[in-house]
């Protein structure tokens, strides 16, 4: 029995190694042959680029690389989808579809039959193990987005792509003729956002633990000017999926299981230690970490390090990520970046061919893999401050224009598409300087970043020149944004309201706050929920779900006549919502599922889609399913702008063009038409399916 265990280990360590050789093989090491077509296409993506602040600061003369182009071509208003949020819109561009035919409706999906929560785009397959220890299959994600996107269309027909870091391109899908670099969702070493790590000696015991949005705050005990501490990285596959099958059971987990998975909790993270060296005088700190040492001084962010985490002797998974001491005067302050993907050595290919993301790494050295770049959850948290923000977002910005002019400069392309996504984060950060009746708007702060959007635009239209030096004269341009953005004032507890209506029942204690290791980690959803007497339930941005019958796995909403008649009750209620301190609507309009979307993936989208005016944004909380007292509060977060549940016919986003389109004034350009538009623009067939049509 011993040698016959022995054997079936050796084999699956064997199968591994083929799966990774497979995984890993270059398909990509040398040119690519000559393209057949002589006509070649750039598009170039700026995430949230508003058409009133281009427009505004190119008639100023500060954009003028922009200026430049809209004069050869137009620009335009670009419409974009409900919700207009980054996923949803740019799946819509990929694909030229409404969402009712690619799936892709919010940043989150639910399980129907528990009602928990999950990120959406991307299905997971785990790693699957011989005797809890030797893995014998590669984990597998999935995109659940549906419909074919214009490269796939286009490769297939002989045009060659270069498409990098799109949202909603992880996994990477196989792209004939071209090369494909993963962007959102792809997730950060434990499969978040962007899990950051703040470590200091004057947070108290009460502080530690997970932030509300994406970090992990540890406490430094210092004994001799030394601390010993730890990085909390990947779950450990094996007991995730423990931990998984007990959580499948249903949304209120007993009490045995409950105790069942606080034990398998315990262990579940794979964790990486290391020592600080606080040299008190010098006011400095020596991190050694990895068998590697640094020498930190505050303000100063540290190279990129290589980190490997042990789920066992057989198994490791690579990271890399950067240090920052914050401080080392009076007290010891570290931070650390989310730890990203390894390019070379991703945990799962990133790219398409799956050597490409590690010939990049060979060509640049290190760059970003996060799909989420950018710095936003740890400034919202206050664990950095805006002029480390800012920082941090020119070398997100820069990492991402590196790669695209690189691939410009390979010329193995007919269609380059790139997108920064800079533009959006920026301004969901730092909105409340530019207007004064934000709660969270500081005069003192406004005169030192006010001018940060400004700013960051002003590097996309650098950059916009850059590309314009890089590629042939003549080579026709667009500028695309997937949404415009609003000011947002107040939060929304959507689900609070739907209990105070009646629409939606809670039993015994009033739930806690959730946070979003909830989501990640395993943690109770909708825990006092009476699903027997609910009808409707709000998740995600603005998304209202009745609690159908047949469906979901409580349901009590018959499918019918009596979903229409709570559809148009519904509606019409949340139409009235208004703010109590000074009677201003709330919401601007209720869109029905069945009005807005067509298509094989219909079923899956919410009921109503709430669109709030300008100032009002669901909260937080209820993006998170959580209910918490009250309805209306001001937000006194340092994400102050958005667009994600806003009106999509007051959130549009801008095209650019060196080409007038032949499509605009009243019937507008959309998103959907990007698509379409490359396709005949190499003279290519457009399916019968696509929803836009072409620009030009």
């Amino acid at each position: 029995m011993r040698k016959r265990s022995l054997v079936a280990a050796l084999f699956a360590v064997g199968v591994v190694a083929a799966i990774y050789a497979l995984t890993h093989l270059s398909t990509f090491r040398g040119r690519r042959p000559a393209g057949k077509f002589s006509q070649r296409l750039v598009i170039l993506g700026f995430d949230g680029l508003d058409p009133a602040l281009v427009g505004k600061w190119m008639k100023a003369g500060r954009l003028p690389n922009m200026k430049r182009l809209a004069e050869q071509g137009g620009m335009y208003p670009l419409a974009t989808t409900q919700s207009p949020e980054s996923p949803t819109a740019w799946a819509s561009f990929a694909t030229g579809v409404n969402p009712g035919k690619h799936n892709i409706y919010d940043f989150l999906v639910r399980d129907t039959t528990t009602y928990l929560p999950d990120l959406g785009m991307v299905r997971r397959e785990p790693a699957r193990f011989l005797f809890d220890y030797v893995p014998y299959s590669k984990p597998k994600l999935l995109s659940i987005r549906g419909a074919t996107s214009f490269w796939v269309t286009a490769g297939k027909a002989g045009v060659r792509s270069s498409v990098l870091t799109v949202p909603v391109t992880f996994p990477p899908e196989e792209v004939p003729n071209g090369e494909l670099l993963s962007g959102l969702p792809l997730p950060d070493i434990r499969g978040t956002m962007g899990t950051f790590y703040y470590f200091a000696t004057d947070l108290s015991r009460y502080e530690e633990g997970n932030t509300e949005f994406g970090g992990i705050l540890k406490r430094l005990v210092v004994e001799n000017d030394v601390a010993r501490t730890e990085i909390i990285g990947p779950p450990n596959p094996i007991i995730k999926q423990k931990i998984q099958a007990i959580r499948a059971k249903g949304p209120s987990p007993s009490p045995a299981d409950r105790a069942a998975i606080a034990e398998l909790q315990a262990t579940e993270d794979v964790r990486v230690s290391f020592t600080i060296r606080w040299n008190r005088p010098a006011k400095s700190a020596t991190v050694e970490i990895a068998g590697q040492s640094l020498m930190l001084e505050p303000g100063k962010m540290s190279r990129w390090i290589d980190l490997d985490f042990r789920v066992n002797f057989l198994v490791r998974i690579h990271g890399m990520a950067q240090l920052l001491l914050m401080n080392a005067n009076n007290e010891l302050q570290l931070y650390i970046s989310p730890v990203n993907w390894k390019p070379d050595r991703p945990p799962v290919p990133m790219s398409s061919p799956a050597s490409f993301s590690g010939d990049l790494f060979e060509r640049l050295g290190y760059y970003r893999t996060l799909g989420w770049a950018e710095a936003t959850w740890p400034l919202n948290e206050g664990r950095i401050d805006e002029k480390t923000f800012m920082e941090d977002l020119y070398k997100a910005f820069d990492d991402r224009a590196q790669v695209i002019l690189s691939r410009i400069d390979s010329r193995e392309w007919d269609v380059l598409v790139g997108v920064i996504e800079s533009t959006d984060r920026v301004q969901h950060m730092m909105w409340r300087f530019m207007d004064p009746r934000h709660p969270m708007y500081d005069a003192t702060l406004a005169a030192q970043f006010g001018d940060s959007i400004e700013r960051v635009y002003r590097r996309a239209d650098q950059f916009v020149g850059e590309v314009l030096e890089h590629i042939e004269p003549g080579t026709p341009v667009l500028i695309v944004s997937d949404h415009g953005f609003h000011s947002w004032r107040k939060a929304v507890n959507l689900n609070t309201w739907l209990v105070q209506q009646g629409y939606m029942a809670l039993q015994g204690q009033q739930p806690g706050e959730k946070k979003l290791d909830d989501l990640f980690g395993g943690g109770e959803f909708w825990e006092n929920v009476d699903w027997s007497h609910t009808r409707a339930y709000a998740m995600g941005l603005g998304q209202i779900y009745f609690n159908l019958r047949g469906r979901e796995g409580k349901g009590i909403v018959s499918p019918g006549a009596e979903a229409r008649q709570l559809a148009d009750e519904l509606s019409a209620r949340l139409l009235t919502m208004t703010d109590p301190d000074d009677g201003s609507p709330i919401v601007r309009a209720v869109y029905k599922r069945d009005d807005v979307y067509t298509g094989e993936y219909l079923a899956n989208a919410s009921e109503l889609q709430v669109g709030m005016e300008d100032g009002y944004r669901v909260s937080w909380q209820t993006t998170l399913g959580g209910s918490p007292p009250g309805i209306v509060y001001p937000n006194m977060k340092k994400w102050s702008g958005d667009h994600g549940g806003y009106d999509y016919a007051t959130t549009s986003g801008v095209l650019i063009s060196s080409r007038p389109i032949t499509r605009h004034g009243s019937a507008g350009a959309s998103i959907m038409d990007i698509a379409p538009t490359v396709l005949k623009y190499f003279g290519l067939p457009i399916p019968g399916d696509i929803d836009g049509k072409p620009l030009f």
